[in-house]
């Protein structure tokens, strides 16, 4: 069913209930599953009507959908049997022991017994845990309790607890639209038609002559009419076009009152119709094109006609749902970063702070002197510090001017752009300094920008028609828009008042910024120079902050009123309103509250000297710290992606580092700066820098995981060949590596060399592992044999392991249903030796896919039951991965050669894109560049568009000579969705994803010269893991493909395995999704090991030298290095 149509139910459901039509409103409620009315259910239960209680229920879930739905039908149930016994109607409860509550014997088979002997007492309040039953009415309104909590965190019930707010009368109302509409485009429009029936279009009969159009006199006592909808042109067409009407909706969730939100719903109803404020007009009257003269480009796609179909994406009912909650999954205190791990002088006031996005330990600080500094963390080091100075006195006379009168010029904003490549820093006079990050001392003038009068208040960078441009705010009241070259693309009027600040983001394909202004005003526009689509009222009417979650689903925004007070809320976009307010602001603040989101579940805001968090769905703080103290009254703060470590300002002219356990071990791991990639600085024949001399720091350490895009590819060996390199040594390597001795590659050859667990039941020598996924939440690890069985191995959470995550510290439970049910594949009539097993988990651990030479199947990760099955042979399904938006389309690598594009929802496959020319063995998905990648058997990767669907470009990848393009290709995004992995027998090689240009290639050598059977990234994407067929494992730096360390065969297998007849190795593995030094590899014997560095060790080797291609002064031969010629990577 079409979202239009699941709306149309919800107006019917509104009719019913204004017309009285009881029974048929909640039957319907139930039959359609769109809305739980949760009164309904209450006086049902409180009525004692179980068997409309449960029949209702069956409408939106079953006894065995999730825990949540199996414990809702257990405390019905159950209460039903207690009042029974309560009534002494023994013959009853036996009837409900043996009908209802028997289901749940096979979950807790102790539990049903305990229940069953309620029947030997004459009072069951006789049993200890039912002494304190009361009456019925009591007992009832204490279910009741449980079950609304039961059904609000059951994401079946997710977005069906609220009904939509509609104006009174809403069917009756675009009825009404429909019949006007219908009356103004009749030949000869009669000024009182009389309209008896909805039956058939309205027409008026012919008169002897045109008369005037006049509005619909409807029957009295028929469809009363709303608001006036003025007549339209006599004989003039449509009126505006569905584009244009569309256009008065851009954000129709933000448009007081308006309700239409899709161009469907646009051309239902007239222009006139909308609430609009007066610089909307114009839109109405008619399509204006984007100005594409000099200085403008037209960013809109075709897409763009309908402007904003919704804001919010709501999710189609035709492609939904398998549920997604909302994490609300355990987290605990322990996960908020509170620990002061890092305290760093600055040395003037810190404005400003923003993590590099990929790379974990370094930090940007903007000063109130002007000044900008680059931080490694992990090293205490100040890479490079640029005082504020204007670069071109002549273009920017103005801002010298103003600069000259006043003399002080502070820092407002510094950012990174997405990919890590540049940094933006606003200033208090006029100005906007771009720079281009080709080193970790190596921050070289872009460009100088002139931007604003006065202030220029905040700066953020933004991908419209996916070009990187720089977005900036000012004193001025205008938002402008700039190429990276300072050329001005769009300049947006509107706000009365000085802009404070911007939010740039995405729906869909459409891109748009939000805008606050000190007068509290909040505008939205698109990149059209059509004005504001949105004038709506911050709380407070002051300074605001609008942030998104990091997943873009949630609007946040903070902000403080004149009067001091301060506002947290979350928004509901699709309407324009506040949806949550958040509590906790004590005491009046003298300035403007600033704060941060991470993880999709917490904000933090600095107030009174302390940091508070909140859990993003509770209203209430649920912790604060002062950070040891030392914080002004406001501090400013900025979290990692991971939400492990937080960056807070302090009072004497620094700044802290707060971490949590997470965080405390990265930091550990990361004492080798992780910026030593960027240490490469590359000349400039335009462009001179001087760079400033690091700076130590006494403190302690801290890092961040943080991601985002491919850096400069630095000059390198080992294998590995990068650009065409100058056989001169890169300056200070020695930053990074201990000058006391020699850097060695680390070789691990021994069990006590490291921490080693191996998952209990799973040699099963006859079946190897062929697929190894961690479950996202981090807690356990999947393993599909070439038998089509799986395996799930669950950490517990206990005094050993405090934190519940998988650790190779403790040993799991290999977990099953109580129902002893394998999650096994249907392989009747398959030939497991040619099956090509493949496997993908859904973001929230709920359901499994799997196939094995049959049919895909949808597991139930808690019951393991198949859900559903799907794409009978042939063709054999070989390679599957989840959509990353949305949980229902899922693409399909087949046997032969195709990619099927598969809604699950409704059993269809969408697309079918053709060009490999033999199976498909890889798929990855960039929301960044919104492509799909794909590659095959056939040595070839093909790049396609997922708005479209249709091949954008192929590339074969690069055999080393005298090699044949034989075996499985895979691909793996790095996180910041650019890089690419491409695995392959015979090479590891890293593609910049924008271009499908090779950046590195790594070829077997030495001693790791056997053929690769699989490699990934680490959950950071700073290292790449990769097994061998030997039995080798090998660590490498993902930015540049060195090896640091190599894990021998001996280290892991035991001596048996090591000199058996069958020869055994990884043939998969995998990575954890928090821990980066945490890896699983699954073996040719059907084991599966999870593997640690030792804890005095921390990390898997150290960061390798640049010169570490000639290992003990010898020259790679030629073999490794002379078939890898890769281009550098243009910026």
């Amino acid at each position: 069913m079409s979202s239009l149509s699941r709306e149309l139910v919800f107006l019917i459901l509104q009719f019913l209930e204004e017309e009285k039509f009881k029974e048929s409103v909640h039957k319907l409620e139930k039959e359609s599953g769109f809305y739980f009315n949760m009164k309904y259910f209450e006086e049902r239960v409180q009525a004692g009507e179980w068997e409309e209680v449960e029949k209702y229920l069956t409408g939106f879930t079953k006894v065995d959908d999730n825990r949540y739905s199996m414990k809702i039908f257990f405390e019905i149930r159950k209460q039903k049997y207690l009042e029974a016994l309560d009534g002494q109607d023994k013959a009853k409860a036996v009837e409900i022991l043996v009908n209802d509550l028997k289901v749940f014997s096979t979950f807790n088979e102790d539990l049903y017994k305990e229940i069953t002997q309620l029947l030997t007492l004459t009072n069951f309040r006789e049993n200890e845990q039912l002494s304190k039953y009361g009456d019925t009415k009591t007992a009832r309104n204490i279910m009741l309790i449980e079950l609304k909590k039961l059904i609000e965190a059951n994401p079946l019930f997710r977005d069906k607890l609220i009904f939509p707010s509609l104006k009174s009368s809403r069917l009756r109302t675009l009825i009404n639209q429909s019949l006007n509409w219908q009356h103004q485009l009749c030949k000869n429009p009669r000024p009182n038609p009389d309209i008896k029936t909805l039956f058939t279009d309205h027409t008026c009969t012919p008169p002897n002559g045109p008369l005037t159009p006049a509005p619909v006199n409807l029957p009295v006592n028929a469809i009363p009419k709303s608001a006036a909808y003025p007549p339209l042109a006599a004989h003039g067409p449509f009126p505006p076009t569905a584009a244009a009407a569309a256009g008065a909706n851009a954000l129709a969730g933000w448009m007081a009152n308006a309700s239409a939100s899709t161009s469907v719903q646009a051309a239902v109803v007239t222009a006139s119709s909308i609430p609009i404020s007066p610089n909307q007009v114009p839109i109405l009257k008619r399509p204006i094109t984007p100005p594409t003269g000099p200085g403008m480009v037209d960013y809109q796609n075709p897409d763009h006609e309908q402007l904003m179909k919704r804001l919010r994406p709501a999710q189609s009912v035709e492609e939904v749902t398998y549920p997604i909650p909302r994490q609300q999954a355990s987290w605990s205190l322990e996960d908020l970063p509170r620990t002061v791990a890092l305290t760093m002088h600055q040395g003037s006031t810190v404005t400003s702070m923003d993590f590099h996005p990929s790379h974990p330990t370094v930090l940007l600080v903007g000063c109130t002197n002007g000044e900008i500094t680059l931080w490694e963390l992990g090293s205490r080091d100040k890479l490079v510090s640029k005082p504020f100075k204007v670069w071109d006195m002549a273009s920017c006379a103005q801002a010298a001017a103003a600069i000259a009168k006043d003399g002080v010029v502070s820092v407002t904003r510094v950012t990174w752009s997405p990919d890590g490549t540049f940094i933006g820093a606003a200033f208090t006079k006029h100005l906007v300094h771009l720079y281009g990050c080709h080193g970790s001392n190596d921050l070289r003038p872009q460009t100088e920008i002139d931007a604003h009068t006065n202030v220029v208040n905040d700066l953020a960078f933004a991908y419209p028609n996916k070009t990187l441009c720089l977005v900036t705010c000012g004193d001025d009241k205008l938002i402008k828009v700039w190429d990276l070259h300072g050329r001005k693309l769009f300049n947006f009027e509107g706000h009365e008042a000085p802009v404070y600040s911007i939010c740039p983001h995405h729906k869909e394909n459409i891109q748009f910024i939000f805008s606050t202004a000190m007068d509290g005003k909040i505008k939205a526009w698109l990149y059209d120079n059509m004005g504001s689509r949105v004038d709506y009222d911050a709380p407070g009417h002051w300074c605001t902050t609008m942030l998104y979650s990091a997943d873009g689903s949630r609007l946040f925004s903070c902000g403080t009123s004149k009067e001091g007070e301060s506002f947290l809320v979350e928004w509901n976009e699709s309407e324009g309103a506040i949806k949550r307010t958040y509590s906790g602001f004590r005491k009046k603040s003298a300035g403007v509250v600033q704060f941060d989101t991470t993880q999709n579940h917490f904000l933090a805001a600095g107030e009174d000297g302390q940091i508070k968090f909140w859990d993003m769905d509770n209203n209430n703080v649920v912790a604060s710290t002062d950070a040891e103290g030392g914080l002004p009254n406001l501090p400013r703060l900025r979290f990692n992606k991971e939400g492990n470590l937080l960056a807070v300002t302090t009072a004497d002219n620094g700044f802290k580092i707060l971490a949590n356990t997470v965080g405390l071990r990265y930091l550990k791991v990361n004492e080798t700066p992780a910026f030593d990639a960027l240490r490469t600085p590359i000349e400039s024949a335009s462009i001179k820098v001087s760079s400033s001399p690091a700076v130590a720091n006494a403190s302690p350490v801290n890092c961040k995981i943080e991601r985002s895009s491919p850096v400069r590819p630095s000059q390198l060996l080992n294998g590995v060949d990068s650009m065409g390199r100058n056989p001169e040594k890169p300056r200070a390597v020695e930053d990074a590596v201990d000058k006391t001795r020699p850097w060695q590659l680390a070789e691990i050859t021994d069990p006590g060399h490291c921490r080693l667990v191996t998952m209990p039941d799973s040699s099963d020598t006859s079946s190897k592992v062929v697929r190894l996924l961690y479950t996202n939440s981090g807690v356990g690890i999947l393993a599909l044999a070439a038998n089509g069985v799986q395996k799930l191995w669950k950490w517990a959470r206990n005094d050993q392991n405090p934190s519940g995550k998988a650790t190779a510290s403790v040993v799991p439970q290999h977990w099953q249903p109580s129902s002893g049910l394998l999650m096994a594949n249907d392989v009747s009539g398959v030939n497991l030796d040619e099956a090509v097993p493949c496997i993908a988990l859904s973001k929230n651990d709920s359901y499994v896919m799997s196939a094995c030479g049959g049919r895909v199947s949808l597991f139930n990760m808690m019951t393991f039951k198949v859900m559903t099955t799907f794409m009978p042979p042939p063709p054999v399904s070989t390679f599957l991965a989840f959509h990353p938006q949305d949980n229902n389309i899922i693409a399909i690598g087949m046997e032969d050669s195709t990619i099927h594009i598969y809604n699950v929802r409704v059993d269809e496959v969408k697309s079918k894109l053709k060009g490999h020319q033999k199976r498909v063995t890889g798929l990855a998905f960039s929301t960044n560049l919104n492509i799909l990648v794909s590659s095959g058997a056939d040595a070839q990767l093909f790049v396609w568009s997922i708005d479209s669907w249709e091949k954008r470009k192929s590339v074969p990848i690069q055999i080393p000579a005298g090699k044949a393009p034989n075996g499985d290709t895979r691909v793996q995004f790095h996180a910041d969705q650019i890089r690419l992995l491409v695995v392959h027998e015979t090479q590891l090689a890293i593609y910049d994803g924008s271009k499908m240009e090779r950046m590195r290639q790594w070829v077997p050598q030495d001693a790791l010269s056997a053929p690769i059977s699989c490699a990934t990234f680490s959950c950071n994407s700073l290292l790449v893991y990769a097994t061998f067929c030997d039995g080798n494992i090998g660590v490498f730096d993902a930015d540049n493909l060195r090896l640091r360390c190599r894990i021998a065969p001996s280290t892991y297998l035991s001596h048996g395995a090591l000199n058996g007849s069958q020869s055994v190795y990884p043939f998969v593995v995998a990575t954890h999704p928090v821990e980066p030094n945490q890896l699983a590899v699954g073996l040719t014997d059907g084991s599966v090991k999870v593997m640690e560095p030792a804890e005095s060790d921390g990390k898997w080797g150290a960061t390798p030298p640049l010169d570490n291609g000639m290992l003990s002064g010898r020259t790679p031969s030629s073999s490794t290095t002379s078939n890898h010629t890769a281009e550098p990577v243009q910026r």
